[in-house]
């Protein structure tokens, strides 16, 4: 029985067969990568050099921009280096790193998105007590607490995942290294541990869904109340794009999670795993930007 020792590589799965395809593939990447370094690029420098941005919920926005390039930088740069050299070859410690970042980021995004949540309920429930509550240390410590503890999860994670002998293979059924398609070259039962650690992060998951739900269900109530039109609008504005990133979020994620296995197909899968890992990173730039005339003036 041969375990993860007896080999150094793993080989992911390609996107096309034939040289032009590849080539493509490679193109429509690049573009891809491409805007989202500019959009997520343009919102840190913006937030970080102008001074009417230096609130929480421009510091938080930072952060999640930070957090959207980690994730896409995980997975389409070394798919598109793949392409380019028609190869299928990722390293053992490559694989490793991918993934512990594609647990971490994600998981990190899913946490401050769900501090952004109490950050748009306390701007909205609670206007007068907005400065005191969301001073600069308690944004901080808010943000370091969801990077830290999905920091600790993703070790977790991944010392789990490649502690299992693997003696199925190093043929990876996917563009990247993801937890699921490395069990599925495990040869242990051991790997009810992993399981276990996957339950804790559903339940955390859920949590925070519950949470995100509660805040909006609260906001909404309160903004019904306020008199006037524009005041209704002008606090709906503040929402809506939170909003948006939320569902996009939670809707790949729930899309992947939750695909029948009588639809697994290697094409069906590599659609599935482009939905969430490199879409939302590449279109929230677009749903904060679109609409907020701080952020655009602070870009011109």
């Amino acid at each position: 029985m041969s375990n993860s020792s007896s080999f150094n590589e793993f080989l992911l799965l390609a996107f096309a067969d034939t040289r032009e395809l590849q080539l493509l593939h490679f193109l429509l990447f690049l573009g891809i990568y491409l805007a989202a370094l500019l959009g997520n690029g343009l919102i840190i420098t913006a937030v970080a050099c102008d001074h009417h941005l230096h609130t929480p919920m421009y510091f938080f926005l930072l952060n999640l921009s930070l957090l959207d390039l980690g994730t896409i930088s995980t997975t389409i740069p070394k798919s598109m280096a793949n392409s380019l050299w028609d190869t299928r070859a990722i390293s053992y410690s490559g694989c490793v790193v991918q993934v512990f970042l594609i647990v971490f980021f994600p998981l990190a995004e899913y946490s401050l998105l769900t501090v952004m949540a109490y950050d748009r309920f306390v701007a909205i429930c609670q206007p007068l007590h907005y400065g005191t509550i969301m001073g600069s240390s308690a944004c901080v410590k808010m943000a370091a607490a969801a990077w830290a503890s999905d920091f600790l999860n993703a070790v977790l994670h991944t010392a789990k995942t490649f502690s299992l002998p693997l003696c199925q293979g190093n043929v990876v059924e996917q563009f990247f290294c993801e937890v699921p398609e490395i069990l599925k070259l495990s040869c242990s039962d051991s790997y009810l541990s992993v399981v276990w650690a996957v339950v804790i992060s559903v339940c955390l998951g859920f949590g925070c869904f519950v949470f995100i739900v509660l805040s909006y269900v609260q906001i909404f109530t309160a903004v019904l109340r306020i008199p006037s039109e524009q005041g209704r609008h002008k606090a709906f504005s503040m929402c809506l794009p939170h909003l948006a990133v939320v569902s996009l979020f939670i809707s790949t994620a729930m899309f992947a999670s939750l695909k029948p296995l009588s639809l697994s197909s290697s094409a069906l899968d590599l659609v599935v795993a482009v939905l969430y890992s490199v879409v939302p990173p590449a279109v929230n730039p677009l749903i904060y930007s679109m609409r907020n005339k701080e952020l655009k003036d602070a870009l011109r």
